[in-house]
């Protein structure tokens, strides 16, 4: 999960961080007030989850209340990079005598940690690595040791930094270590990292990525999530648990287990190619419980949809058995009916594994209108599609 620019700024000063004082506003009168309790002048920044807000005109500099109600005004509703500035954030501003770039962040790559750091801030790092790559120095770092004073320390001498400065980016980079690692972040960057002319260390800025998979561990920062920029569908589909993805597409798709999830989203796209080019409409993993309960909740979703025009459902038994994934759709489709959904979409259903010819049984004995059997992967896709095809 990306943060705004003022949630990453909230989970620094948790962590001790140090800061400029602001806060969020959703209209020009928030930010009057705001503005008219921070101080005459401030700095009012667009809130969208992409950089180039400077170039764009998102970012401006009010010397009074009146100037910082009028930027927010202009700022927002304005589109930047597809973006739609819904808040701004003011702060107090803060003179600049020098700009660093600071960051740690997961390296999937070597499967560790890695601090990057630089004396040149305030411009993209991609630019100062590929301009002066001698002034960016990368440092792994062991998750079994973190960041202690004496590493700190030594990340601060080898990018340069200056030595009047050691203490407080000591302090400064052990506390956004801590920072990273208490709430389970993939990145925390700081660019720019400034010292003011005083010689103070301030963070203007707060580039946040929280480990989606931790979230359970977090329930201090559900507030940061943004519901509005999350597809509906999507939201209902993690309130039930399932995995679930949104795309653009015809067939419904429901599995159990992600790779055979994925195997189907290819063998649908390609029979599509030969009934109208119809695609699929989602992933929906629904692991290994497909009980009548979990494949009622994965069916409302993906019906729920009004691009679906017919389901595919996959599964290979393993730990939960066929028959009794069969027995789940059946009753998934009364669990449906029973609470007033109209079910009219055709279900295409192939059963393969631990007790197939159960399920297969089943479901014919059940024989309900809307489920069409079909023995093959390849042969249920092209029936999936063709049905789609035929209901568009």
């Amino acid at each position: 999960m990306d943060l705004y620019e003022y949630q990453g700024r909230a989970l620094f000063a948790r962590h001790n961080v140090p800061v400029l004082n602001g806060g969020v506003a959703t209209t020009p009168e928030e930010a009057e007030k705001l503005a008219d309790s921070l101080g005459d002048r401030v700095v009012v920044k667009a809130q969208v989850k992409v950089g180039g807000r400077g170039k764009a005109g998102g970012v401006k500099l009010a010397d009074n209340v009146a100037e910082a109600k009028e930027h927010s005004q202009n700022i927002l509703g304005m589109d930047i990079k597809g973006h739609t500035v819904e808040k701004v954030m003011l702060t107090v501003t803060a003179d600049i005598a020098e700009e660093y770039y600071f960051s740690y962040l997961l390296d999937r790559a070597n499967r560790t940690f890695l601090c990057i750091a630089s004396t040149e801030g305030g411009v993209e790092i991609e630019e100062v690595a590929e301009k002066t790559p001698e002034k960016v120095v990368k440092t792994p770092i062991d998750a079994g040791v973190g960041v202690t004073p004496d590493i700190a320390g030594e990340i601060v001498d080898k990018a340069g930094f200056p030595a009047e400065l050691r203490d407080q980016l000591i302090d400064t980079f052990v506390k956004l270590w801590d920072a990273f690692v208490a709430e389970d972040a993939n990145l925390v960057e700081v660019n720019p990292l400034v010292q003011t002319p005083e010689g103070k260390v301030l963070a203007l800025d707060a580039k946040v990525t929280l480990d989606d998979n931790a979230t359970f561990r977090h329930s201090e920062n559900a507030e940061f999530e943004d519901k509005s920029a999350v597809d509906p569908l999507e939201q209902k589909a993690q309130e039930a648990g399932l995995n679930y993805v949104k795309l653009d597409g015809e067939v419904g798709i429901i599995g159990n287990g992600a790779g055979l999830v994925m195997s189907t989203l290819d063998v649908v796209a390609y029979a599509g190619e030969k009934h109208n080019n119809v695609k699929p409409a989602n992933f929906l993993d629904i692991g290994g419980g497909a009980s009548a309960s979990v494949m009622a909740n994965g069916l409302e979703v993906v019906l729920s949809d009004p691009q679906v025009k017919s389901v595919f459902v996959n599964v290979f038994g393993g730990i939960t058995a066929c028959d009794e994934v069969a027995n789940g759709i059946i009753e998934a489709l009364h669990m449906l009916a029973d609470r007033g959904e109209d079910v009219n979409k055709p279900l295409v259903v192939r059963l393969d594994g631990n007790n197939a010819e159960q399920g297969r049984e089943i479901l014919t004995n059940a024989n309900h209108p809307l489920v069409t059997q079909v023995d093959t992967m390849d042969a249920a896709a092209d029936k999936a599609a063709a049905l789609a095809n035929e209901e568009a």
